[in-house]
């Protein structure tokens, strides 16, 4: 429920009690606030002394109202600490440019014959294979990695060849026993530039385009 319409049925409440009634609120939730208290003060001043005013109804719309003032106060901070975050995630963004980052991906670059990438499992496997692709999908080579444990980890490969030139793909292959373990490919990409969007920041790559912040695996 909105603070101005809480207020606003506190308000009705008070003027209730002495007959009247009270056009719909749509001042700010401090002069609502304000209003308020007059017309408590002015409840309690012309009360019946036959009939005074019920106590806890007192403290409940006194509870009701120091409570809109509360989530006022309260989004008014969370406000505040969001914009902060934004901008130290853009500043720490403006950072990675140059830099590379590990995304998901299955592309393993060659930098001076030698390639780096990676893999999360999400549990653990007693063996992993991991194949290396050619362009056309010809598998050239395959690294057995033995067991590893749930988590990210990394590997590096050199090919004994460059006819394939520098356009290699990877898959892994890891079981347990004879039950199959999931895991997702993770690649090496350089950071080019950065955007702030409406969704928060995106980091925009070589290979994988637009890759949103909070997807990034780890920095290198």
């Amino acid at each position: 429920m909105a603070t101005s319409a809480v207020t606003g049925a506190t308000e009705s409440r008070f003027l209730a009690l002495n007959g009247e009634t009270s056009a719909p609120v749509t001042a700010n939730d401090a002069a609502s606030a304000d209003r308020f208290l007059k017309l408590l003060v002015t409840q309690l001043q012309n009360q019946d002394p036959l009939n005074p005013l019920d106590n806890a109804q007192i403290t409940s719309q006194m509870a009701q109202i120091n409570t809109v003032n509360g989530i006022q106060k309260l989004n008014t901070t969370v406000e505040g600490l969001n914009d902060q975050f934004v901008q130290l995630q853009t500043l720490t963004g403006a950072a990675l440019v140059g830099h590379d980052v590990t995304v998901k991906g299955s592309k393993i670059a060659l930098a001076e014959g030698h390639g780096v990438a990676g893999f999360e499992l999400a549990s653990t496997a007693d063996n992993v294979k991991v194949e290396l692709l050619s362009e056309a999908g010809r598998v050239v080579d395959t690294l057995n990695l033995g067991v590893h444990a749930a988590g990210r980890h990394s590997f590096n490969w050199t090919p004994e060849s460059q006819a394939d030139g520098n356009g290699y793909k990877f898959r892994v292959v890891a079981t347990n026993g004879t039950a199959a373990v999931e895991s997702s490919p993770l690649m090496r990409d350089r950071v080019l530039a950065v955007q702030t969007t409406a969704t928060g920041l995106k980091l925009e790559t070589a290979s994988n385009g637009l890759v949103a912040y909070s997807d990034i695996k780890g920095f290198n």
